[in-house]
């Protein structure tokens, strides 16, 4: 019988096992980013996005009579909070209100249609006030099914107040589709009703329009989503494959980039699909301050965050940027976290600048303009905490590594004996001296060994 053993074959594939264990294990920590970044889109998509509706949306009825008042009382009490309906005395006066934001939608009493300003106010249950989905169509469209005509483009073109074919005034609805195409629609919904019992088309007059290529103004959202994506998608690379550069080196990359982005952006906006046809120095000048701020957060967060860094830019400036910069629903038609996030987010005040730039007059322009600055200057603090925890660990490590480097040194030099010194001959030795430097050489080793496991950490 033979007593050679068989090659254990079992034994051959453990390694490689060992291996997949090891690869499988590396993958499935990984995709724990992405499915992150998964739940976190549909939370913030959704929850922004799903179930839009007014929240106190500030309207106005045009007038100052009693039925004026009864009008915008009765709305108030029909809409429960949805809306916040006010009394405006003159159209002049809720054209400007509109300009300024501060107001987005006006009803224009007939003087002839005033007395039914009370029966009209039944109208309001049937108005699609409470909950309306707000839709993403122009308001002429939304509004053409309720017996409306939209008048697009500036107040003096269709006659200041306009009259039907007939001669008999109809009421009248103000809206600034540059503000919010959405909020538009919405406000239509509440007052085709109201005109429709008075037995007249409501006659729509849009006193901000936007662009001809753009009509439903969501052409500067859709212009951030651009904007942000080639910002902290740099991010990754430079952060990645910048890595070994020193940080001076990574901040110039990062704002060399937001200059490039921020051109790119201005041609999307301008020659290549005339999202706006004036003042593009203005929108260049916001994108690259946007941009900037990202890439700087980015980079200086890379420091930090390192393999995380793409889950981290992708939450600020993806999840709670876009759902919360008005570019699709104003924060009036969303619930109160991503209202209060408009009021501070860099996407909220690049889009709401573009907005104030292009279609306002400049108004309210300063404050958005300072949002961007806030949000670089808070990307420059990164940067700057990032160098400090980069020199601070430089030092660190430098620190180790000589201080290993010299207890090895010690360690080699105490195990090489010393020569005999040239006036001393090997004879001549005084007892006992070599049994001391034995002695001492023993002790000095010790002593070398305890310093190498204090800096190896042993």
């Amino acid at each position: 019988m033979s007593t050679v053993r068989r090659p254990d074959h079992r034994s051959a594939h453990r390694p490689a096992r060992a291996a997949h264990a090891n690869g499988l294990r590396h993958v499935l920590t990984h995709l724990i980013t992405p499915l992150l970044m998964c739940i976190g889109m549909g939370l913030a998509y959704l929850g922004a996005f799903a179930h839009p509706a007014p929240q106190h949306l500030p309207v106005a009825v045009v007038g100052s009579g009693r039925s004026a008042h009864l009008l915008a009382q009765s709305i108030n009490d029909k809409a429960g909070g949805d809306l916040e309906v006010r009394t405006v005395g003159d159209r002049a006066r809720a054209v400007d209100r509109l300009r300024h934001q501060d107001i987005f939608g006006a009803y224009v009493i007939p003087v002839e249609g005033a007395k039914g300003a009370s029966d009209s106010a039944d109208a309001v249950d049937a108005s699609g006030v409470k909950g309306p989905s707000g839709g993403a169509g122009r308001s002429g469209e939304a509004g053409a099914s309720g017996g409306s005509t939209t008048s697009r483009g500036s107040v003096g073109r269709d006659g200041g107040g306009g009259a039907a074919r007939s001669g008999k005034p109809v009421p009248e609805l103000l809206v600034a589709t540059a503000a919010s195409d959405t909020s538009a629609t919405v406000v239509q919904k509440v007052f085709t009703p109201i005109a429709a019992q008075q037995g007249a088309p409501l006659k729509v007059t849009d006193v901000a329009p936007t662009a001809e290529d753009d009509p439903t103004g969501q052409g500067v959202f859709f212009l951030l989503v651009a904007i942000s994506i080639g910002s902290y998608a740099s991010v990754a690379v430079i952060g990645g494959a910048g890595a070994v550069l020193p940080l001076r080196l990574r901040t110039a990359l990062a704002i060399g980039t937001s200059f490039v982005v921020g051109l790119i952006g201005t041609a999307f906006a301008g020659p290549v699909f005339h999202l706006v046809d004036h003042g593009l120095g203005g929108l260049w000048g916001m994108a690259w301050l946007y941009s900037a701020g990202v890439l700087l957060i980015g980079t200086g967060l890379h420091t930090f965050l390192k393999r995380w860094t793409t889950l981290g830019v992708m939450t600020l400036f993806v999840m709670l940027n876009f759902t919360s910069s008005g570019g699709i629903f104003r924060p009036e038609m969303q619930n109160g976290f991503f209202a209060a996030l408009h009021s501070f987010w860099n996407g909220a005040g690049f889009v709401e600048g573009v907005r104030s730039h292009v279609y306002f007059d400049g108004y309210g322009l300063a404050g958005h303009v300072w949002t961007l600055v806030g949000w670089l200057t808070a990307g420059l603090v990164v940067i700057g905490v990032a160098a400090l925890a980069e020199k601070r660990r430089r030092t660190a490590e430098a620190e180790t590594a000589a201080r290993a480097a010299a207890v090895a040194a010690a360690a080699v030099a105490a195990t090489v004996p010393e020569p005999v010194r040239s006036g001393r001959s090997a004879g001549g030795a005084e007892p006992g001296a070599g049994r001391g430097s034995a002695h001492a050489a023993a002790a000095r080793v010790e002593e070398l060994e305890e310093e190498l496991e204090e800096a190896v950490g042993v």
